[in-house]
């Protein structure tokens, strides 16, 4: 049998079909358009994910058995707001995980509302990201559109909706809405209340690799395939990634350069990080994880490359860079503000350290070690927990460049594991498909079978140590520039 994967990220859907042996047959992308309409605002058009969505599945099975098409599940962006009426109509574009616009709506749910009870409530605290804050600043700023709310969802949900008529959401992205009780995998009744709404406006929660339902019939038809073909409710971005990357069961450790940067702890049994650095969250395998989110990873260098150096070129910009673990120049990573450790929407990215014999590699390094220092802050929290890891798997775009590879196994002291494929949310989406097929009987043994480790990145312990010292004067840098933001 063959099962899509769909990947719904922030500037594009990535689809991609594997069959039940774990083998990926073909991937298609799809990009669209990411409007900011004001200073801090991010958002998109749910309707362009569908047409995308549509478009790039079409081209993936155009040249297979497409009657061997047996589900389709999802990784999307996380903790984004679709709202639709009663009519099904989209009130407004979907605000994304990465706006910065509700920090007003952030610190009176920290500080007035209060972080032990959202703690209580959410195992979280409220963050600019969240999906709460969001309605919140609905509600003062729109609140004609927050009055025409039938139905709450968010992204990759939107595309289940569209693909099956299901009304539905998975528990791993669902926790990062601040909604969701995390400890017993069900809506908080108390953050409803605060937030004025019900649970009849919030879509019924699943287990990442269940069935939420079929294709169609009308879908199926414009697909070319079956209505038979079953709709898996599919995870966050994160936990998808996870899955492909086989960061599933207890102590396993995920590390994603994406567009955001993420080190992800899966574990078994549930648990809070009291400061509430790290997010506490539900996981795709049934289980759940700890993880640290920046904001800005991977787009930190891209955006540097092609904005700034206006190359796409990113190996020949990274081919001149030697002296590691003595750049003089730092970075710091917040282009779109910060979530973990700082949970600072106000945060801004900048460089410091610069000479006049700086060089163009030297700034270009500092955004990737800049951005790896970032990911260490939030180890650092792991590690104060009493977790004890090790090594790590990674994925994402930045996982392309050994330079960068070899930066994150010395500044975070850890071996880092190359693995197969590096596809993450949307081969995480095929193999939960697989599972909800009933292919597989669980989550850990499709990542058992699937995901194959083909290098390890050895961490150096001259090159830990240059980087320990530089690690030291990093983290000193936010705090003394903080009140500038």
């Amino acid at each position: 049998m063959l099962y899509i994967g769909v990947d719904l990220g922030t500037s594009a859907v990535k689809l991609l079909l594997m069959d039940g042996d774990g083998k990926i047959h073909k991937i298609v992308s799809k990009e669209y358009p990411l409007y900011f309409p004001h200073a801090g605002w991010s958002e998109q058009k749910p309707e362009d994910w569908f047409t995308q969505a549509m478009e790039g599945i079409k081209e993936l099975v155009s040249e297979c058995d497409r009657s061997q098409v047996a589900g389709i599940s999802f990784g999307g962006q996380m903790h984004g707001l679709v709202a639709l009426d009663k009519e099904d109509r989209v009130i407004r574009p979907a605000i994304l995980w990465n706006d910065g616009r509700t920090g007003a709506e952030t610190d009176y749910l920290n500080q007035e509302i209060g972080k032990d009870k959202l703690s209580r409530y959410t195992a979280n605290i409220a963050f600019a990201g969240f999906t709460a804050p969001k309605l919140f600043w609905m509600k003062k700023h729109e609140p004609q559109n927050f009055d025409r709310i039938s139905k709450i969802m968010l992204p990759k949900d939107y595309l289940a909706y569209c693909l099956s008529g299901s009304f539905c959401t998975d528990v791993s992205d669902a926790s990062g809405m601040l909604l969701m009780d995390v400890k017993n995998r069900r809506w908080s009744e108390e953050m409803l209340k605060i937030c004025g709404i019900t649970k009849e406006q919030l879509p019924k929660l699943y287990e990442s690799y269940e069935v939420v339902g079929v294709l169609k019939p009308e879908v199926a038809r414009k697909l070319g395939l079956s209505a038979k073909v079953k709709v898996i409710a599919g995870a966050g971005d994160n936990a998808a990634a996870a899955v492909g990357t086989g960061t599933v069961g207890d102590g396993m450790c995920n590390i994603s350069l994406g567009t955001s940067g993420t080190i992800f702890i899966s574990s078994k049994s549930f648990g809070v990080d009291e400061n509430n650095a790290l997010h506490s969250f539900a996981h795709a395998d049934g289980h759940y994880h700890l993880m640290g989110c920046m904001l800005s990873a991977a787009s930190c260098n891209k955006w540097w490359s092609e904005e700034i150096l206006k190359t796409k070129d990113f190996g020949a910009e990274q081919a001149k860079i030697a002296k590691l673990g003595e750049n003089q120049v730092f970075y710091l990573p917040y282009l779109m503000g910060e979530r973990s450790p700082h949970n600072n929407p106000d945060a801004r990215a900048m460089f410091i350290g610069m000479s006049m014999d700086t060089a163009r590699e030297d700034m270009t390094q500092a955004v990737l070690e800049g951005v790896t220092f970032g990911l260490r802050d939030s180890l650092e929290v792991a590690k104060s927990l009493g977790l004890q890891i090790e090594r790590t798997k990674i994925c994402g775009g930045g996982a392309k460049s050994s330079l960068w590879k070899k930066i994150l196994a010395n500044i975070m002291n850890l071996k880092v594991d190359v693995i197969e494929s590096e596809e993450g949310p949307a081969l995480g989406g095929a193999m939960l498909a697989a599972v909800g097929c009933k292919e597989y009987p669980d989550v850990e043994t499709i990542a058992g079978k699937v995901v194959k480790v083909v290098d390890t990145v050895e961490p150096e312990p001259e090159l830990v140590a240059k980087y320990e010292e530089r690690y030291q004067k990093f983290k000193k840098i936010y705090p003394a520039v903080k009140e500038l933001f």
